[in-house]
């Protein structure tokens, strides 16, 4: 496999019983919960300090309280966070160059009006590989409006598609974090991961998106508001080509997929060269340092920039992340914690008595802590860091569809505690109730659907 479970820090000694482990863990998340919740307190700090609360009542020695926090938070970021890191700057960069606008407007200048909400769904699918969610969000919602304003369609019916693309692209396909994240907890394959998520957001996009806006559109038939700033501006001069910019997106993605290919394919021990070359290849942190190299060619030194103004762009890519990389990092350290003092092996053989399938167990706990929090990447976490133990015996194709059902779950009915719902709710000039029949129930069916469909692939395979 692509990823192991994290070592545990030395297993932490601890007197606490199956009780006592279990309750350790409800105090522990409920602590995360409350401080998100309602103290507002910031992701980082809350993982942080409910991981010691979880380890205090777990019985852990006072001096080891934080030993398996820093041990998750250091391999999480060396596994997670300098991949996060090269698709923030390739993302920056295609958005600089003119690319992503190069993109949004090829697929345009060849939909007619009546598939609009097909080439919205498409756009944000294409583009939101290597770009986070809100990164997609404040790129596509201006082409959204502009969009909806000179076709003279409802803002509903092309903007719910373009979110659709870049929520289930947040929640199934690496190199998102979530994705990420829950990969390096249960030790699936980056490869298969990325396959099976391609194949089952496709489906997943046409149920949530084009599908389902057309009667949410009927719920709330509002218009596109003016753009904030005034007039629309376009992107002038020079542009990457389409075909360029596609092929920078997707270099990464068939750069794994080809590993993944080659090492089902290759006889086991085979010493060819170019089976090795393309292992190599296929790494991901290999195949996006790649990408980041052709991307400052192709989007910053044959666009005329200058080494300066490269070096800018990269540096300006990595500030907004820092955030979301001490996330990432405290919640590998509370899913270590869990790991480490028994909680989640406690869980796993509990969820494996009572003859739940593990893919559905993984849905249902990411999809409550999600309620709880509204947190996609808390909910990845915890459902990961629990789910774990019960992976370590799952063949690689099963353990990439409990990452993917993880993900599934993540993204499930988004309300009032998200953030993403706020900002949806602003860009579209929503009020609360409307926000619920369109981007909060939008965020449901495509969790469900997801499941659906991961589990229409589990059934022939045998995993489920």
């Amino acid at each position: 496999m692509m990823y192991t479970i994290l070592a545990a820090a030395d297993a932490v000694p601890h007197a606490g019983s199956d009780l006592q482990l279990i309750l350790a863990a409800l105090v522990g998340i409920a602590t995360i919960i409350v401080l998100i919740v309602w103290k507002k307190v910031h992701p980082f700090l809350a993982l942080t300090l409910g991981s010691a609360v979880l380890a205090l009542v777990a019985g852990i020695p006072l001096t080891d309280t934080f030993t398996a926090f820093t041990s998750g938070l250091g391999s999480t970021i060396g596994d997670v966070g300098t991949l996060i890191a090269f698709g923030a700057i390739i993302g920056k960069l295609l958005i600089d160059s003119g690319g992503a606008d190069q993109i949004v407007d090829t697929i345009l200048g060849h939909t007619s009006a009546n598939r609009l909400p097909w080439a919205m769904a498409l756009i944000a699918f294409v583009v939101g590989i290597p770009l986070f969610f809100e990164v997609g969000i404040v790129l596509l919602i201006p082409v959204v409006m502009i969009v909806a304003r000179r076709a003279h369609q409802p803002l509903v019916l092309v903007g719910v598609p373009a979110l659709a693309g870049l929520s289930a692209l947040h929640g199934l396909v690496p190199p998102h974090p979530g994705p990420l994240i829950a990969i390096d907890s249960v030790g699936a394959d980056l490869g298969i991961t990325l396959g099976f998520g391609l194949l089952i957001a496709i489906p997943t996009v046409i149920v949530a998106g084009p599908l389902s806006a057309r009667l949410m559109a009927r719920w709330v038939p509002i218009e596109a508001p003016e753009p904030l700033g005034g007039s629309e501006q376009e992107r002038t001069g020079q542009r990457p080509s389409f075909g360029v910019s596609i092929g920078v997106v997707l270099l990464p993605v068939l750069l794994m997929l080809m590993r993944t290919v080659v090492e089902t394919a290759a006889p086991e021990g085979s010493n060819s060269p170019i089976v090795h070359f393309a292992l190599f290849l296929g790494q991901p942190i290999v195949a996006l340092l790649l990408t980041v190299l052709v991307a400052i060619l192709v989007f910053g030194v044959r666009m005329g920039d200058t080494a300066d103004e490269i070096s800018a762009r990269v540096g300006g890519a990595l500030g907004p992340i820092a955030g979301v990389l001490l996330i990432v990092g405290a919640g590998g350290g509370f899913k270590q914690t869990l790991i480490d003092s028994g909680i989640a092996t406690i869980i796993a053989t509990w969820i494996e008595q009572a003859a739940v399938p593990a893919l559905l167990a993984g849905w249902l706990v990411a999809v409550a802590v999600r309620l709880a929090t509204g947190s996609a990447t808390v909910a990845t976490i915890t459902a990961a860091g629990i789910m774990a133990p019960l992976a370590q015996t799952m063949p690689p194709v099963e353990t990439a569809l409990l990452v993917l059902a993880i993900g599934a779950g993540s993204v499930f009915l988004s309300h009032v505690n998200d953030a993403g719902f706020w900002l949806v709710k602003e860009y579209f000039g929503m009020t609360v109730g409307q926000t619920f029949k369109t981007w909060s129930l939008m965020e449901t069916i495509l969790s469900v659907t997801a499941m659906l469909v991961i589990m229409l692939i589990a059934l022939p395979l045998g995993v489920l």
